[in-house]
């Protein structure tokens, strides 16, 4: 991808990302209207529905004293009323960057080689980084840095599953994922990011037990069973995933006061249960709030910077 884009966690390197929460720390502390991306324009090309993304997006380009223009499915019909590349063609005439939430990664980067502004992923089927960027600054907040924590992931081998593992091999965490047999993240993506946890300080461990991933956890990260495009496997999803919940006792395993963590929404009963989410260790909703203050940071990076910050 261009220099320009945000497709995944694996377009940054480990300096720019530490950048990246530094300047979504300094926002946070100071969050301020300010003027940094006056007279430009954010496309919100939406191809999934969104509360977090939708919102937290809108405003922070209001808050950086931008604009937004929201496109939903109805409107664009991407890859399906028009071609993929000329939507992009057209919008990079239009708007300053485009933030994408689509479910095909592929049809994600076809969109961003075909752009001739900044593509952000605000989800695809294979990364989640804003997400991600919102974990690591909330982890770091808690921890004061990311280096040697210990991470548990209990569940499906999805987007978030993918996003960890490249955010871990980046700064040092070491994770141990957990997902039942079959459902285990891609087996290439598992072994880059071991190469980049080794140079780094961290591990990644497979397992297909829970409290293997949860003993002695720093914190505990859940997602739901049935991602959106997944409904018609719900029912036999709902079987298989039974004992990846995380649960008082499952929290046992972990050390005393781990964090728990989930990106949202949760289907409570299923992957969590509402005396964890909604318990003391839950930091589910700093998550929620932190997708502001690293999406402010990302469109700085990428809209106003040569090479660093300059605002």
């Amino acid at each position: 991808m261009k220099r320009g884009d945000l497709l995944s966690l694996d377009d940054l390197t480990p300096e720019q990302l530490s950048q990246i929460l530094d300047r979504a720390r300094e926002l946070k502390a100071r969050r301020l209207a300010r003027e940094f991306l006056a007279g430009q324009s954010l496309a919100l090309l939406f191809d999934k529905p969104s509360l977090r993304t939708r919102a937290s997006f809108d405003v922070a380009m209001y808050e950086l004293g931008g604009h937004v223009v929201y496109l939903g499915p109805d409107e664009v019909g991407l890859g399906r009323r028009e071609a993929i590349a000329d939507v992009a063609r057209v919008l990079s005439q239009y708007v300053h960057a485009i933030a994408a939430r689509i479910g095909s990664h592929q049809t994600l980067e076809e969109l961003a080689r075909a752009a001739s502004v900044p593509v952000i992923n605000a989800l695809s089927d294979r990364s989640h980084p804003c997400q991600g960027l919102a974990d690591l600054l909330t982890l770091r907040e808690h921890f004061g840095r990311l280096a040697g924590i210990r991470l548990g992931y209990i569940g499906d081998g999805n987007n978030i599953a993918h996003t960890l593992l490249s955010a871990a091999g980046k700064v040092g965490l070491h994770l141990t994922l957990a997902s039942p047999p079959g459902y285990e993240c891609d087996a290439a993506a598992v072994e880059r990011a071991r190469r980049e946890a080794e140079m780094h300080g961290g591990s990644i461990t497979l397992t297909n037990d829970p409290a293997e991933a949860a003993r002695d956890a720093d914190a505990l990260y859940t997602d739901v069973w049935t991602s959106m495009g997944q409904e018609d496997q719900a029912a036999v999803r709902r079987q298989i995933f039974a004992r990846y919940r995380v649960d008082r006792e499952l929290l046992r395993f972990a050390r005393p006061g781990a964090l728990v963590m989930h990106d949202l929404p949760a289907h409570r009963g299923e992957e969590i249960t509402d005396e964890v989410i909604d318990g003391p260790q839950s930091v589910v909703f700093e998550q929620a709030a932190n997708r502001l203050h690293v999406q402010k940071a990302v469109l700085l990076w990428l809209m106003v910077r040569v090479d660093g910050y300059v605002v």
